[in-house]
């Protein structure tokens, strides 16, 4: 998951992304460079969210100005776009912003792509530059295609650099990987308890410092949630806003970490995330909502606000949630859900993640099984893998083999659909407008880890051609190296491609055949396979590192078999 950052500092005082401008914005189709070719004009892009602090700061101030506003007058097409609802846009441009302004020829070229707030005096100057030159300026660099090869595995070289900067990056004054930013990154997380279950001691100290500091920090001890990051370098400058995907991503991390290091409050962290959402973030369909902003008066920072107790805040007025419902936030929330629910043993979060799933199914499914961001909106990548990967955790929690089904057509429509024609790997979403799809390195490795498991569940070939696929693009050396801290994902990546995954296959029906499968899932393990059959007594076998175990008929008997099989090896 990448950081859904709003760039300069004092970002993240968030307000409805939709504002009275004196521009007259333009929505993005699929016609827009055509309109812009019959007017002669370039096109202006500028893409924000509704949480935005800077995107309406450039509203108020850039956006007002009389020279600015003749600028584009005279010679562009303004088009706005909320990135969060579009998720082409949003993955070419990610890393511009948000804001991100980009200025396109009528051919659809890239004249310049502008990181974050652009001040009215430097914006009218760039304005009126491309205006009488329509040519690339020096923002616009071309990046060779990488030299694509067909490795299914990771180099050994390439992994031990990435290990080099997993070690290098760590922040030894304020803890946490970055000096920039600090929250919570899952994926590192997730790779730090894998690595502490192995016997690494340096591994599971710096997961334990993170999670105390995201927890003392950006999680909220009134109405629980987490908050998205701190700035400055240090834990201790929360920016207020409550985006789903975070909310997901820190519920699934703590209750794992509760069964791997229990006694330290993990498990109340996620009780209170789930807490949140329900109250907060959850539609009537049992669907979730996108986000909540961070100031209760748009503009105003907020941090007087959420120093108060409940009745003190609800005596003022909530902040804006934004009611949207997108395909890609529910699946991360009802993976997280049934995650927390298999590690805990509570059947709430289940019985959440169940209804949120029929919810999606209904509403944002194809008919061929991809997802789409909106109800009835274009289908995308992103979407459809994080609702495929939902379904598969649904299935393991479960045993009810209809969400896997759903999982394995999700993972035939991204086949399908999503497959790059230049090379290996595959796109965020189908193109068929101005703008050509991108591959946006998390989904993908997303795509790879759950594809990967989908075999190792079913034993089909598809799902193991899929997970191929997605590593020849992410293991080439080019993409692998691409960023110095987000290394964690890939880790993993290499360590599923590398290792079977512990199995725990359960026979049998009723209350015996649930107390084994509960017990499975309170193993905790990240990289696991639990599958159901029917018929029998109710049994347990235990398969890891090439062993499988005797039938196990106690739930007990389950964890202490796993224990006694992993052993460390990386």
């Amino acid at each position: 998951m990448f950081l859904a950052l709003c760039v300069v500092p004092g970002c993240g005082e968030p307000e409805p992304f939709v504002s009275d401008t004196a521009v007259l914005w333009s929505p993005w189709d699929d016609d827009t460079l055509e309109r812009a070719d019959r007017a002669d004009r370039l096109v202006l892009l500028n893409l924000g969210t509704q949480w935005c602090h800077w995107c309406h700061v450039m509203d108020e101030t850039t956006y007002a100005a009389p020279g600015v506003l003749a600028q584009i007058d005279a010679a562009y097409l303004p088009v706005r776009v909320d990135a969060d609802s579009h998720p082409l846009l949003a993955a070419r441009y990610e890393d511009y912003g948000w804001p991100a302004t980009i200025v396109l020829a009528a051919d659809g070229t890239e004249l310049a792509k502008l990181r974050g707030y652009v001040a009215p005096e430097r914006f009218e100057s760039l304005l009126a530059a491309f205006a009488d030159d329509p040519t690339p300026g020096p923002s616009i660099v071309i990046s060779p295609q990488p030299d694509w090869g067909d490795a299914t595995v990771l180099d050994d070289a390439v992994r031990e650099q990435m290990l080099a900067r997993f070690a290098e990056t760590w922040d030894e004054q304020h803890g946490g990987w970055g000096t920039v930013h600090k929250y919570l990154s899952a994926d590192l997380i997730e790779w730090s308890i894998h690595a502490a279950r192995r016997g690494d001691e340096v591994a599971e100290q710096r997961a334990l410092v993170v999670l105390d500091a995201q927890r003392r920090w950006l999680h909220d001890p009134v109405w629980g949630g987490v908050y998205q990051y701190s700035d400055s370098g240090r834990w201790d400058s929360p920016h207020f806003e409550k985006l789903m995907a975070f909310q997901a991503a820190n519920l699934r991390v703590y209750a794992a970490a509760d069964e791997q290091w229990p006694g330290r409050g993990y498990g109340q962290a996620a009780v209170d995330i789930e807490r949140y959402i329900d109250r907060f973030l959850t539609a009537p369909s049992g669907a979730f909502y996108a986000s909540q902003d961070a100031d209760l008066v748009p503009g105003e920072h907020a941090g007087h606000y959420f120093a108060l107790n409940d009745g003190e805040r609800m005596q003022q007025g909530v902040p804006r949630v934004d009611t949207a419902i997108y395909a890609r936030d529910n699946g991360l929330a009802i993976e997280a859900l049934a995650r927390s629910s298999m590690h805990s043993g509570r059947s709430q979060p289940l019985t959440a993640a169940i209804e949120a799933a029929q919810a999606v199914l209904l509403t944002h499914q194809t008919a061929t099984g991809g997802f789409s961001h909106r109800a009835g909106s274009e289908t995308s990548l992103g979407d459809t893998v994080a609702m495929g990967r939902a379904l598969l955790t649904l299935y393991q929690a479960t045993g009810d083999s209809r969400w896997l089904a759903q999982s394995e057509r999700a993972a035939e429509y991204v086949d399908v659909h999503f497959r790059s024609p230049l090379g290996p790997g595959f796109v965020s979403a189908e193109s068929t407008g101005p703008v050509s799809a991108t591959m946006q390195r998390d989904e993908n490795i997303a795509l790879a880890r759950w594809a990967n498991l989908l075999w190792r569940t079913t034993e089909q070939p598809e799902h193991q051609a899929l997970a191929e696929a997605t590593r020849r693009y992410l293991f080439t050396p080019e993409i692998a190296l691409q960023y110095r801290v987000a290394v964690g994902g890939l880790l993993l990546v290499d360590y599923e491609s590398k290792h079977t995954p512990v199995k725990v296959r359960i026979a049998g029906d009723g209350s015996g055949a649930d107390a084994l499968q509960a017990a499975a899932m309170r193993v905790p393990e990240w990289y696991k396979v639990v599958s159901r059959e029917p018929d029998g007594e109710p049994v347990a076998w235990v398969c890891a590192q090439g062993v499988c175990s005797a039938p196990l008929a106690e739930p007990l008997a389950v964890r202490s078999v796993v224990d006694a099989m992993v052993k460390p090896t990386r």
